[in-house]
């Protein structure tokens, strides 16, 4: 059997000709449990600020708040806080496990991040390959899961500031601790603000995550290509 032959039966075994898709389900259900949870908490929790500003100058509308009183908006915050943790430990996990993380979060660069805020600025942002982020988005995402941890720490310390009294004190205090929790909220925010925003500009986006996206094949799929006997061959027209 020859080197091509050789090949062509070895091949299929290293082949994935269906690939994957770039969201698998347990990725899409997730987020769309993350991306109503946080509607909710974000809402509950400006109920509750409302009752103790944290700034003077700072208030809330009615409608852009979740619950009739603070008490009622603090159910609410519980209600969500449960399902978010649990549901944000899922996609941690998962995204570890599976390596999605280690897939579509790195490596970083620094030459492809300024190359992408140039092209944001001159609206040049290209986006014929969803399954590929660059460096902007790899960075808005590693930060708000570093956010969405710290969120969820500096809550417990609001929650039980007894009970995990060495959090708060880690924290520097109580009303600190709700200062973070404050501006994580803000950040996670912003994040949904332009993320929002990007995946209505480019609504493709939207479409991948409801339906998985494109396909996205192993980098080992494609074989080398084999030498055959004319490649063997010298060429005549090369000089010797």
């Amino acid at each position: 059997m020859d080197q091509a032959s050789a090949v062509e039966l070895l091949a299929p075994a290293h082949r994935d000709p269906a690939g994957r898709r770039m969201h698998p389900l347990p990725v899409r259900i997730m987020h769309w449990i993350n991306a109503v949870t946080i509607f909710i908490m974000i809402g509950s929790g400006w109920k509750i600020y409302e009752d103790d500003p944290i700034f003077g100058w700072l208030q809330f509308a009615d409608f852009l708040t979740i619950g009739r009183w603070a008490q009622h908006g603090l159910q609410w915050h519980f209600f969500g806080m449960w399902i978010l943790a649990i549901n944000g430990l899922c996609y941690l996990t998962y995204g570890i496990v599976t390596h999605r993380f280690r897939r579509m979060l790195f490596p970083l660069s620094g030459r492809d991040l300024v190359h992408t805020v140039n092209d944001a600025l001159h609206f040049r942002l290209a986006h014929e390959d969803l399954s590929q982020y660059n460096t902007v988005q790899k960075l808005l995402y590693l930060g708000v899961i570093m956010v969405g941890i710290l969120i969820v720490v500096s809550g417990l310390a609001i929650w039980k500031p007894i009970q995990f009294d060495g959090l708060v004190a880690l924290l520097g205090g109580f009303q600190n601790a709700r200062l973070i929790h404050f501006l994580c909220m803000s950040a996670i925010f912003g994040f949904v603000v332009i993320h929002v925003t990007l995946a209505l500009l480019v609504p493709q986006t939207i479409v991948a995550m409801l339906n998985g996206g494109p396909l996205v094949k192993p980098a080992q799929a494609v074989a080398p290509r084999a030498a055959s006997s004319e490649d063997e061959l010298p060429d005549p027209s090369a000089s010797p």
